[in-house]
């Protein structure tokens, strides 16, 4: 249950200097939409909702609108950004980059603005990372590249040693470009601020390219990444349908939440099995995925099956005691692991069986961002540079019911968004594949 006490955004204190957005907002004003911020976007958006709250309309929760304000905190003159990207590699981490070095240079007359190489470790004496002068003619065409031109690293760094290199460069705001491990670490490093008494703006650009992060409706990259990925889910139809008894295997990435798997096999419609992490599934049995798998054989000849990298971790059976440099479990191959058994189960019913197994997880990854992601990603940033010019801090910039909002870091990170099993996507994909609803 979210409250109205956990949407609140921390601020650094009063707003008393005049945005140089203020004479563009005055010129626009009869066509663009200026941030009341006294408004709030609704956390709830049915009446029944609502209704079930019991709550009068100014208690009810509700995020504080993104956007532009007339006054801001920091002034633009004495001010030093810097913007650091974390964990793996996603379309549109250059667009982000670009739009908010742009958007700073350009609109809020900020010229000194760092960008720290790969991840954390770039503010860390020890590691030797280079530090770049981010100015409008080193980011003009980046974004027409994929990755990131700060690379990247995973893994928890000293916040004291981070706020440490913070004050030595005097630097202001800090935007971290990360996935919930980095939202973690910004919110170390947001306290360790604070416990100093500083005024240092710390914001948030949520990426994972796994879609897994609340109230984001979508992240950044994601379009891309299921567009790429149904490339793949067409080539393994192709390959399927080109010899006796053929199957297409496809890996996606999707660690917890299994919406590139979903999206992806809905885009080419050629899927005829989608395995995600939120469901659980048999291979053995009446039910089971392999015996659904053989009638399916047995009555079209081929076959198509995509699964998440998160889906099926219980049947492999190993332990899982290992973890990464962000503390994420390693998790076992489900791929080959598939390929293995799916081989192994026909071999025994001494039928013939053509599997090509597909795996373009890093391929996906390190494209550049579509049209739409393009657009999504400089919206973001420009309202993270908003939001950072108005003092706000230890927040991202999300986006709910299609207003683009402040999200507390805290809040952001609470809870895993995942795939409803009995929602309407996860339907979607049952009626468009034709599986049952569990292999049991």
């Amino acid at each position: 249950m979210v409250e109205a006490s956990d949407l609140v955004v921390k601020s650094l204190g009063t707003c008393r200097i005049d945005s140089p957005m203020t004479p563009l907002l005055a010129q626009r004003q009869k066509t663009y939409h200026n941030v009341d911020e006294s408004d709030r976007v609704l956390f709830d958006d049915t009446a029944s909702a609502v209704t079930a709250r019991g709550t009068p309309l100014a208690e009810l929760p509700a995020f504080e609108p993104a956007g532009p304000r007339r006054k801001i905190f920091f002034d633009p003159s004495k001010t030093r950004a810097a913007i650091v990207t974390c964990g793996g590699l996603c379309p549109g981490l250059n667009d982000v980059i670009r739009a908010i070095v742009l958007e700073l240079s350009h609109r809020y007359g900020v010229h000194k603005i760092y960008g720290f190489c790969n991840g954390y470790q770039g503010f860390i004496a020890k590691y030797g990372r280079p530090v770049l002068d981010l100015t409008p003619e080193v980011v003009r065409d980046i974004n027409e590249h994929g990755g990131t031109i700060l690379g990247s690293s995973r893994g928890r760094q000293d916040p004291d040693e981070i706020v440490d290199c913070l004050d030595r460069m005097n630097i202001n705001l800090l935007f971290v470009i990360g996935g919930d491990g980095s939202i973690r670490g910004a919110m170390q490093i947001a306290q360790t601020i604070a416990e100093r008494g500083e005024k240092i703006a710390v914001v948030g650009v949520p990426k994972t390219i796994d879609n897994d992060i609340m109230f984001i409706e979508q992240s950044f990259g994601f379009q891309t990444a299921f567009s790429e990925a149904a490339k793949s889910i067409r080539a393994a139809h192709v390959e399927a349908l080109s010899a006796p008894n053929g199957i297409g295997l496809v890996k996606l990435m999707g660690r917890h939440s299994g919406f590139i798997a979903c999206y992806s096999a809905l885009a080419m419609s050629d899927a005829n099995f989608v395995l995600i992490p939120e469901v659980p599934f048999r291979l053995e049995g009446e039910s089971g995925l392999f015996a659904i798998l053989k009638q399916r054989i047995a009555r079209r000849g081929h076959a198509v099956i995509v699964v998440a990298e998160g889906a099926g971790q219980d049947l492999i059976g190993a332990a899982h005691h290992q973890t990464d440099a962000s503390g994420n479990v390693k998790l076992d191959d489900i791929g080959v692991f598939l390929k293995h058994k799916i081989n192994e189960y026909f071999a025994g019913l001494g039928w013939e069986l053509n599997l090509k197994y597909i795996d373009p997880s890093y391929a996906i990854r390190s494209v550049p961002a579509n049209p739409y992601d393009s657009v999504y990603c400089i919206r973001l940033a420009h309202n993270a540079v908003h939001a950072a010019m108005s003092g706000r801090t230890e927040m991202v910039v999300g986006r709910w019911h299609g207003r683009f909002v402040h999200v507390p870091m805290a809040l952001a990170i609470r809870d895993r968004y995942c795939v409803d099993p009995h929602g309407d996507l996860w339907t979607t994909v049952l009626e468009s594949t034709g599986q049952p609803r569990e292999f049991k």
